[in-house]
């Protein structure tokens, strides 16, 4: 039995799993009240707010499970990436849990726990497999030969594909969080209404870039306030900001699908979430013949299945963290995703 914990954001989430990866329990406090005020997330604020709750959550994953504490043989926590004050709280946490019960506790890669998500969604996923990890704060296109074993082969070269929608939401005076509100609008928006630019999208190569589109975005309404024509909406605009997104990630996917000659691919992370771009994917999959596993929505925001999942491998290949393990902020483990983009041989 694996308690998971998620703390390297805005969302306290803590998860039960048995041995053979099944959810057992799934419990999440959104944070998004707490922090709409400020546009944007507080550090300070979310680090606070995961001390509130975290017991809490426990104690209510634990029970959702039908289980107690002295059920639990390992725990599973997120050390990095992420906000390091937020991590801190998880970590040392788990690591209360684990020496007070005297079961071994392990470390996840935040990345590597979305990647489980696709598995966690389809047990039956095919390897080798293409998964795209699209959030806010990260981009990345990873090749897994197997189950559990990823290489990184494309990266965002700026701002990741959530972190767009986000700061394109704030100028277009929508409410936060951005992602799920420009989807929302851009369903009622013309998606052809605005050429903006598709960035990075014949540059030959699997990387990505949204920061010159967030320019795009923001020199046009700054123009549109001069001269505009009065029949574009709010919406329209909306729904052209998305589809330049939402077409450079499902091209790069099945690109990198092609080009690794796989078969299955698949979305993850909170821009998973998006209604386009699973529409999309699902268009294109068909096109390609490629074999599609979309994560139902409360597996593609930040949880602790997806972090009890990726952990649990760790638990039975006994890979157990030290005492001494610490939190790892984004800055500091931005090598981790990096690696050589050869084609597998």
């Amino acid at each position: 039995m694996v308690l998971g914990i998620e703390t390297s954001c805005d969302e306290t989430a803590v998860a039960v799993l048995n041995g053979e990866g099944r959810i057992l329990s799934n419990v999440l406090d959104s944070q998004v009240a707490v922090h709409a005020p400020f546009g944007g997330i507080v550090p300070e604020l979310a680090s606070r707010r995961h001390m509130e709750r975290l017991e809490v959550l426990t104690r209510e994953a634990l029970e959702r499970a039908g289980l107690t504490l002295s059920d639990i043989t390992g725990i599973a926590v997120t050390n990095r990436p992420g906000l390091v004050g937020a991590l801190i709280v998880g970590v040392n946490f788990a690591k209360a849990l684990a020496y007070a019960r005297k079961i071994p506790y392990v470390t996840v890669n935040h990345l590597e726990g979305h990647l489980a998500s696709a598995w966690l969604a389809n047990p039956n996923l095919a390897t080798p497999a293409m998964v795209l990890v699209a959030s806010g704060g990260h981009t990345h296109l990873a090749w897994a030969p197997n189950r559990g074993e990823y290489q990184f082969i494309g990266w965002t070269l700026d701002d990741a594909a959530g972190e767009a929608f986000d700061k394109g939401a704030k100028m277009l005076d929508l409410p936060y969080p951005g992602g799920p509100a420009i989807d929302e609008l851009a369903q009622q928006g013309n998606r052809q209404a605005v050429a903006f630019p598709r960035p990075q999208l014949h540059s030959g190569d699997l990387t990505f870039s949204f920061s010159g589109l967030k320019t795009s975005l923001l020199y046009f309404l700054k123009n549109g306030k001069k001269s505009t024509d009065q029949q574009l909406s709010v919406a329209d605009i909306a729904a052209s900001y998305q589809e330049a997104i939402i077409e450079v990630l499902a091209a790069k996917l099945c690109r990198a699908a092609r080009q690794y000659e796989v078969k299955a691919i698949s979305v993850v992370g909170g821009v998973a979430a998006n209604s386009r771009l699973r529409e999309k994917l699902e268009e294109q999959a068909g096109v390609f013949g490629l074999d599609l596993t979309l994560p139902p929505r409360s597996l593609c925001t930040d949880n602790a299945a997806m972090i009890a999942a990726a952990g649990l491998g760790k638990l039975q290949r006994q890979e157990f963290a030290s005492w001494d393990e610490d939190a790892i902020s984004t800055v500091q483990c931005k090598h981790e995703f990096f690696a050589k983009a050869a084609i597998p041989t």
